[in-house]
């Protein structure tokens, strides 16, 4: 029997769309996050894929999100852009910012954006892309719930916690993107393999008793290992004050869980920095760009980053989407209303 279930793009956009309409989200809202579900399905990220519309689901049916809510903005600066999310989905409020800050940036040669009230926000190197496609080079942090301790300590003060970075690739070349979080993996990678009953490899997580695991289960009550032991923790705190205490925004320790309906809305920030590269290189970015990736091309084993979620994508366009039946049956019982 397959383990898994072929869709087309479209038909992954529809079965989402739907799945989201039924749990108390209006169809604007549900198709903005369906987008954004989908592309990173499709990119190969799918710990920020489809995955996630059973706990989606389940917090905009308890009111934990506000499926209904869409963002507000306010340039409280000449370089700065603020947005409420109203405590609703992520997504609507990156599409605005994508729409919004290029316009900023052609007056000011920069800016920023803060998104406050927010929730997850998915796959942080999309909306970075999104940005470089217009010129731009771009940033994006984001805080998420606690599941990193600080060095040396036990107890989860910081969430994972994504940095992305995307610049315009040079002549003729797609957008360089960099998006990593800032443990070893993505929480989204431990929910995956835990929906699917597999193990993951040691070294990613510890259990609530501190302790190296490789069952999914106890490494989403756990601690997430971060890259660089000291110097992931340090750049965890970095992204903490860049997207939290910059916005205003709750800290991870104090925020909510993303994956159940439980409590109060988790009030995540999100910042956004935009950069026009010309003026600051006097012209040079696009022929300093194209020098760079032609020495890392020609180095012999060497990939530029991001190449991966390129042929995914390319692939995902010709023959779609393959969803395990486990999540497949998921969101069919969310669509049907018996979850």
């Amino acid at each position: 029997m397959s383990q898994s279930v072929s869709l087309s793009l479209d038909e992954a956009h529809t079965l989402a769309v739907e799945a989201l309409v039924a749990s108390r989200t209006s169809p604007e809202v549900a198709a903005c996050v369906a987008r954004a579900l989908v592309a990173s399905e499709a990119d190969g990220q799918t710990g920020h894929g489809l995955s996630r519309i059973p706990s989606y689901a389940v917090q905009s049916r308890s009111g934990k999100v506000d499926g209904f809510a869409l963002p507000v903005a306010e340039r409280v600066a000449p370089g700065v852009l603020r947005v409420d999310a109203g405590f609703g989905f992520a997504y609507p409020s990156f599409e605005l910012v994508c729409n919004r800050l290029p316009e900023i940036v052609a007056q000011t040669g920069l800016g920023i954006a803060a998104i406050a009230r927010s929730h997850h926000f998915g796959q942080a190197g999309a909306h970075c892309e999104r940005l470089a496609e217009k010129g731009l080079v771009a940033f994006v942090f984001g805080n998420a719930p606690k599941a990193i301790a600080p060095w040396g300590g036990k107890r989860p003060l910081f969430g994972t916690n994504p940095i992305a970075f995307a610049a315009p690739g040079g002549h003729g070349r797609p957008a360089l993107v960099i998006d990593l979080a800032v443990s070893r993996v993505s929480r989204g990678k431990i929910m995956t393999a835990q929906k699917r009953g597999q193990p993951i490899p040691e070294g990613w997580v510890l259990d609530r008793n501190g302790q190296p695991t490789t069952d999914a289960n106890e490494g989403m009550v756990g601690t997430m290992i971060p890259i660089g032991e000291a110097k992931g923790a340090a750049l965890a705190m970095m992204v903490e004050v860049m997207s939290a205490a910059l916005v205003g925004a709750s800290l991870a320790f104090e925020a909510s869980s993303l994956f159940s309906g439980e409590g109060p809305a988790p009030d995540l920030g999100q910042t956004v920095l935009a950069i026009d590269p010309d003026p600051v290189s006097s012209g040079a970015f696009a022929e300093r760009m194209t020098t760079l990736l032609d020495a890392v091309e020609a180095e012999e084993g060497a990939r530029i980053p991001g190449a991966r979620r390129l042929a995914a994508r390319e692939q995902a366009k010709r023959v779609g989407l393959s969803i395990p039946v486990s999540v497949h049956a998921e969101i069919m019982d969310i669509v049907a209303g018996r979850v």
